[in-house]
């Protein structure tokens, strides 16, 4: 059986994992009458609830007489260690592209990737059945891209087809039958190339692992692309690293391939498939796993390193321990240690002291998703603000910039320029109408300028607006960024919050907590209407009388509270502050209150 490996990549929420579930349905993978997910590639509990694929995962699809193994890559640039390693597995990918929205920064990110490994990609014009759909300037724009990005004239000279990945149908032409996707199983077999590993199957075995999973009954579970040779389960191996050191030699116990959404045992892997392998103890990600006889390892593709840093400490409120069972600094160092061990983009460093850690990484979004596996495990931590990581070449600084492009209501577009022009010291690159009433705004802006932009664009968009950003490369240190401006209210209690304390403090400003909620002195309550920190008292009762006055027993009314999720929690929170998380809470407070400052607070208050 002749076998094709390729890759799927697009921006995120371009339909990718949507058509993959269409290429299983067509290609027989599924019984007539199984019961099937849709997004049936986004298996975790996270990427189904944010409806975006954060873990690279491969599956496998025959059609006539070809293996198509296909792995869905993430689309979001915060996992990007993700699609770099698993480029190096695939020999074609398919880049998909919403014929509405064009190539997006995700997009042009991954696809860097791709063109720098000389694939040789299919473009494929998703969603063309919208009324707002432009195929044919999408199109143009993909060429665009393509220049841009330095691609050689046989990645110009690239294949293209129209589809509809939700009604499960692709056509070379525009005005085609719409009927199936046999036509984009054909191109893929005729485009792109055998694996040229098959060609090394009577040399010595190796194999480049690209990703670390783990089973109950297996233990550690390797999988890469066999590059050269064969092995069968029961053969002695070892492991080698970046390096050439020897990490181990171990027996494998189990060989998986991958089959349609499951995976198969088989007793020989050959050189050119995707495989799966246990019975390692130590070997890791980027690690070679070959025959006795090897000495040299694989070249592994290097990963970007990390842009931001995140500060992540035992949870030391007086509400600690009430959610969570995992509370102590050494399991949350293991439970780190462990994600670093498989997420290749993530840094760990212990802080003096021993209780806190710098985790390094591509982005808010990916620490995000970290901290909120870790509080659905079990674990209390406290987060900092995010800290953008600097460079220094020939004495000078050098700070990460991101490629930000804003798709807004054009009424709004003179207060999104103004916002990333200005104190946040951002460079417009290009601005051009995006059709429908709405204007598309690329701007070359420092990561710290971003952190904590977010919730302050959709304020002034009236939550029309959409945000995509992606790393564009290090430039000179742009001077102090001004934070956040308002000030916080503050608890000077413990206790529970009361309803009537709460409704005379909303005045103050916003709230961030209701009534009959616990707090803590030095906990965050609400936002302050003006640009200082204001302690106050969120457990002051109604002096009680025993004369009754018309009207002042009315029902006390309150505001909904601010509600923030995780990210928006982070991105909120000043130097000085941090985040406590929980299983079952999200709260924010001082890290330490000076008691000067507590004396003055209180007498404003």
């Amino acid at each position: 059986m002749e076998l094709r490996n390729i890759a799927i990549i697009a921006h995120v929420d371009h339909g990718k994992t949507t058509l993959v579930d269409e290429l299983l349905k067509q290609s027989g993978a599924f019984r007539e009458n199984q019961a099937v997910d849709e997004r049936a590639m986004d298996s975790n509990d996270l990427e189904r609830e944010r409806g975006i694929t954060i873990f690279a995962k491969p599956t496998s699809v025959e059609w006539k007489s070809t293996r198509i193994n296909i792995v869905d890559t993430p689309g979001h640039a915060d996992f990007g260690g993700e699609v770099e390693r698993i480029l190096s597995m695939v020999d074609g990918v398919v880049l998909l592209v919403d014929a509405a929205e064009g190539p997006m920064p995700q997009t042009k990110f991954v696809t860097s990737k791709a063109l720098a490994l000389g694939l040789r990609p299919i473009v494929v014009l998703n969603k063309v059945d919208k009324p707002d759909a432009e195929p044919d300037r999408a199109l143009d724009e993909v060429f665009d891209l393509f220049a841009n990005l330095e691609a050689n004239d046989d990645q110009l000279d690239f294949p293209h087809m129209y589809a509809s990945g939700r009604s499960g149908w692709a056509d070379h032409a525009l005005d085609g039958p719409r009927k199936d996707l046999h036509a984009l199983f054909d191109l893929i077999v005729n485009h792109v190339p055998a694996p040229r590993q098959i060609a090394r199957q009577d040399e010595d075995f190796s194999m480049l692992a690209t990703t670390l999973g783990s089973d109950p009954f297996m233990g550690r579970i390797l999988t890469g692309r066999v590059e050269s040779g064969r092995l069968k389960v029961g053969s002695t191996v070892q492991a080698l690293s970046r390096v050439g050191q020897k990490i181990e030699q171990f027996r494998v116990t189990k060989i998986q391939a991958f089959r349609g959404l499951a995976q198969q045992d088989i007793d020989e892997a050959v050189a050119g498939d995707i495989v799966s392998l246990a019975g390692m103890a130590k070997a890791t990600v980027a690690d070679t796993i070959c025959a006795l006889a090897v000495d040299d390892p694989l070249d592994a593709q290097p990963i970007d390193p990390p842009t931001i840093t995140v500060t992540f400490g035992i949870n030391d409120s007086p509400l600690a321990g009430r959610d969570g069972k995992k509370v102590q600094s050494r399991v949350i160092r293991d439970r780190l240690m462990k994600e670093a061990e498989s997420n290749v983009a993530i840094r760990i460093t212990d802080t003096p002291g021993g209780e806190a850690f710098e985790v390094a990484g591509r982005g808010e979004l990916q620490m995000g998703v970290l901290i909120e596996n870790m509080r659905r495990e079990g674990f209390e931590l406290s987060i900092s603000r995010p800290q953008v990581l600097f460079r220094e070449e020939d004495g000078t600084r050098l700070e990460p910039i991101e490629e930000v492009t804003i798709d807004v209501d054009d009424e709004y577009t003179g207060a999104v320029v103004e916002k990333i022009t200005g104190a946040r010291k951002g460079e417009l690159a290009e601005m051009k109408p995006a059709g429908a009433g709405k204007t598309r705004i690329i701007a070359h802006v420092p990561s710290r300028g971003l952190i904590g932009y977010h919730g302050e664009f959709l304020t002034d968009t009236r939550g029309t607006g959409v945000l995509n950003r992606v790393f564009h490369e290090w430039a000179p240190h742009k001077g102090a960024i001004p934070g956040r401006r308002a000030g916080v209210l503050i608890s000077m209690e413990q206790g529970e919050a009361v309803a009537y304390a709460l409704w005379n403090l909303e005045e103050r400003g916003k709230m961030f907590i209701g009534a009959q909620e616990a707090v803590y002195q030095g906990m965050i309550i609400g936002e302050h209407s003006r640009d200082n920190d204001l302690e106050v008292n969120p457990l002051k009762g109604k002096k009680l009388t025993n004369v009754r006055a018309s009207g002042s027993d009315e029902a006390v009314r309150l505001t909904t509270p601010v509600t923030m999720s995780l990210e928006e929690a982070i991105a909120y929170i000043d130097d000085d502050e941090l985040v406590e998380v929980t299983p079952n809470a999200i709260r924010l407070r001082k890290r330490h209150l000076d008691p000067h400052e507590r004396k003055r607070a209180a007498k404003s208050a």
